[in-house]
């Protein structure tokens, strides 16, 4: 098992949701938190609440979607830290709609943010990661071990997270880097609310989901507990073990399944 004292992580969009509910916890076991997050003002707030609790924070603005971007502020991090002991991938969009419907430049947009910009913090990072031994967090979703209907660019993003960093894995193995791999099911944050449609635009389409969502703390614990204990894959809640499950070994029953549960992303 692992502590986080005096450790620095570093956790992208860190301004929100997922991420700002893992920067608390990770805080609140002595870390020192870097948040990154293209979102100058939220970043702005969380740091002050951060700080204002009496943690070590540091929120640096930073897309993740361009490549100067995410060395610049690696390096930054690297000045004022002396080293990164654990990266946390969170930050991530999404879309929906039918795949026939979808402008091609939403697909670019989606693996440009989610697949690209979480290589291009690791690239960054991962020296200071061998060097101090750490561990690279991956936060993907069920839907980088299923298909999701109505996603499939959010989907391609990230099988194409769990097919790097599960093979970086193997590359890491001895020296020392820890990778873990967490799949979240439906979680209550501003994910949705942001999500693109066919066209690029903020979508109104209403979402479906199943079962019951969870909350950003819920999802933190998980991982803070995760990487305590150096799991290597996180599957959350009780509809996402099922899936992972089912499609392992009756993928046309899950995609039966599934097609009827979230038949409404397609009208």
């Amino acid at each position: 098992m692992r502590g986080f004292r005096k450790k620095c992580v570093v956790v992208t969009g860190g301004a929100s949701g997922i991420g700002l509910a893992v920067s608390r916890r990770f805080a609140q076991a002595g870390a020192r938190m870097a948040l990154l997050d293209a979102d100058a003002d939220g970043l702005r707030a969380a740091e002050k609440a951060l700080l204002a609790s009496g943690h070590d924070a540091w929120g640096f603005p930073c897309d993740v979607s361009q490549e100067n971007q995410c060395t610049a502020a690696m390096e930054a991090i690297l000045d004022r830290y002396e080293g990164i002991d654990v990266l946390v991938n969170n930050a991530g969009i999404t879309q929906r709609g039918a795949f026939v419907d979808t402008r091609t430049e939403v697909f670019e947009r989606v693996m440009q943010v989610n697949f690209f910009g979480t290589l291009y913090c690791t690239k960054a990072a991962i020296n200071s990661l061998i060097q101090r031994q750490g561990m690279i967090i991956v936060n993907e979703s069920i839907a980088a071990l299923t298909p999701l209907l109505g996603r499939t660019g959010y989907s391609a993003s990230k099988h194409a997270l769990h097919g790097l960093f599960s093979s970086l894995r193997s590359e890491l193995h001895g020296t020392g880097v820890h990778v873990m791999i967490v799949c979240p099911g439906f979680v209550r944050t501003n994910l949705q609310t942001r999500a693109l449609g066919c066209d690029g635009e903020i979508t109104t389409h209403p979402q479906s989901s199943v079962g019951t969502h969870q909350t950003p703390d819920q999802v933190a614990e998980a991982i803070y507990q995760g990487a305590l204990k150096q799991k290597r894959l996180l599957v959350l809640t009780p509809v996402g073990k099922a899936s992972y499950w089912v499609h392992r070994f009756f993928p046309g029953i899950y995609e039966q399944i599934m097609r009827r549960q979230l038949r409404d992303e397609l009208t």
